[in-house]
């Protein structure tokens, strides 16, 4: 709850230090006086929009600081714990604001951004303007407070998770649904390609195996006759061949070395040469006599030569990169191929992801309807309770098709009412003025107060356009609320004020030269000035007083 407010050169206000306690506080004062400046410095605190405008004139900053007990509080306590920024039981909220315009957030002595301000904010207060009873015109909240009442998160959890996942299910079809005419083309061509390499059918290292052989049949007749022509030369030639000439070279030499030793080295060598070249012959026969003169085959590798060049220059690759490219696009192919596949389960996923949805989105349904007739019953009652004893209230349900499902599940929910006997149920809307709006959020705010997680709501004049009876009721159902949160309550009902544990006085003063705002907690006798004040206006006469001490003492429910 909020426990201290400090106001330094806040618009108006020059410095006010507020204690708040618990229950249901009220502030009222003249109008003008600046009742809402505490309200307008809390939501600053919190992470409102900030800008020179609030620095007091003359002042070089406003600063204002806000600290909220936080021990019954586990979700602000656990937001702290994972920004580090834990102290304890208690959190103090800071706001500077420069008279050029900058700001800066503090919590706990950290400094923050206004982002951080703010989502602290929502686990600490709940601010209610005047206008906020205009909220219950919008069906999705409507739908909002029906399922806080229901308490059904964690359906609404696994409701949004089975949305979620079929739509991406749905988003993945539809993507690939788009691309089938593109992907259709491209396939078409896959195929031609595929089919044509397929019977083709290139090898890993044909390529440079057909260029050898190629080579090889093209000059058979050149390798053939000139083998032939240096076998005689070497070895065939009966008339003189080398062979016989180092034959006679070594014989000579032998001779010579038993002469002269030192030929021994030159004798080797010639003696090695002649077996080297007895060795030549033998293979080049055997080599000769293997060559073919085969035009047929020089004819098919002539061919399938030319097919792999013309290939290789149609898919703009190197010779020997046809082999790969032909893996690459049989790859490609079956990929396509697979598409069409998960297209075919995809349609089976999205059938089996929408009847998942459905059933936790039935069963949604099912809690909220469940919930909308007793709730129905207690707003009723509760207008009952505000002068509006012929009103009906009704929350009804539709039930929507597939086509119109959402996150939130298959439901639309209306809040209808009654206002005179006879009249039908319609839509808040067509039937509601601004003061039955207000009459009756207030009703189900008090009637969702076990189920309000921020401690400290905040009524800005939210009973504006009511008075007499129904301001009482309303202040009654204010002070019920005060029971379980804590409330504090800007107005200038009586009725109202007078049910407040507490009340606040702002007033404003003045030197001619500067104005400022104040605002003091009223003794029991100060309250019943004030609220006769309300009553009568500026002349307190003794009836204004007996039925101010009237209110103050009427019982609280």
């Amino acid at each position: 709850m909020l426990c201290h407010l400090h106001i330094s050169n806040f618009a108006i206000v020059r410095a006010l230090e507020i204690d708040w306690a618990s229950g249901m506080s009220t502030i009222t004062g003249e109008t003008g006086a600046g009742k809402s400046i505490a309200i307008d410095a809390l939501s600053l605190c919190l992470g409102e929009r900030a800008d020179a405008g609030v620095v007091r004139p003359g002042a070089d900053k406003a600063d204002i600081v806000a600290s909220f007990d936080i021990s019954k509080l586990n979700s602000a306590q656990q937001w702290l714990a994972e920004q580090d920024l834990a102290m304890g039981h208690e959190c103090i909220v800071r706001r500077v604001v420069s008279s050029e315009g900058r700001s800066r957030g503090y919590i706990n002595g950290v400094q923050v951004p206004a982002q951080q301000l703010k989502a602290l904010g929502q686990h600490l207060l709940s601010i209610h303007g005047q206008h906020a009873h205009q909220q219950l015109l919008k069906q999705d909240y409507q739908r909002q407070l029906l399922d806080a009442f229901a308490a059904n998160s964690s359906t609404r959890d696994a409701t949004r998770s089975a949305w979620r996942g079929w739509q991406q299910l749905q988003r993945e079809y539809s993507d690939l649904q788009q691309s089938q005419q593109q992907r259709d083309a491209q396939r078409q061509l896959l195929e031609y390609q595929v089919a044509e390499l397929d019977n083709f059918a290139p090898l890993d290292n044909e390529y440079p195996q057909l260029e050898a052989e190629h080579s090889r049949l093209s000059h058979g007749n050149t390798l053939l006759s000139q083998s032939q022509q240096c076998l005689q030369l070497m070895y065939d030639d009966e008339q003189q061949n080398i062979y016989q000439a180092l034959s006679q070279v070594s014989a000579q030499l032998e001779q010579l070395t038993a002469l002269d030793p030192a030929l021994g080295n030159v004798t080797q060598m010639v003696s090695d040469a002649l077996v080297q070249t007895e060795e030549a012959s033998r293979e080049l026969r055997r080599y000769a006599d293997k060559v073919e003169l085969d035009p047929e085959r020089l004819a098919q590798v002539d061919e399938r030569l030319s097919q792999w060049l013309n290939l290789a220059r149609k898919h703009q690759v190197s010779n020997e990169e046809l082999p790969a490219l032909h893996q690459q696009l049989a790859e490609q192919l079956a990929a396509l191929t697979g598409n069409d596949k998960r297209l075919l389960q995809l349609s089976a996923d999205i059938q089996q992801a929408e009847q998942h949805y459905m059933a936790q989105a039935q069963q949604l349904s099912q809690q909220r309807q469940q919930a909308a007739e007793v709730l129905s019953n207690k707003i009723s009652a509760s207008m009952h309770e505000l002068s509006m004893a012929n009103a009906r209230f009704a929350i009804v349900l539709q039930q929507l098709g597939a086509e119109q499902a959402s996150a939130n599940g298959i439901d639309s929910v209306e809040f209808q009412v009654s206002t005179n006997p006879g009249q039908p149920l319609q839509a808040l809307h067509k039937v509601a003025s601004g003061g039955e709006l207000s009459r009756i959020s207030l009703a189900i705010q008090v009637i969702l107060a076990d189920k309000i997680t921020t401690p400290t709501l905040i009524f800005d004049e939210v009973d504006v356009g009511i008075s007499g009876p129904v301001a009482a009721g309303v202040g009654r159902l204010l002070r019920q609320l005060g029971e379980s949160t804590q409330i504090i309550c800007v107005t200038h009902l009586p009725q109202v004020a007078s049910q407040g544990h507490q009340q606040l006085f702002v007033e404003k003063y003045t030197d001619g030269q500067a104005t400022e705002t104040r605002m003091r907690q009223l003794s029991d006798d100060d309250r019943i000035s004030e609220i006769a004040r309300l009553l009568a206006g500026e002349n307190i006469s003794a009836s204004a007083l007996a039925n101010a001490r009237e209110l103050l003492c009427a019982p609280a429910v």
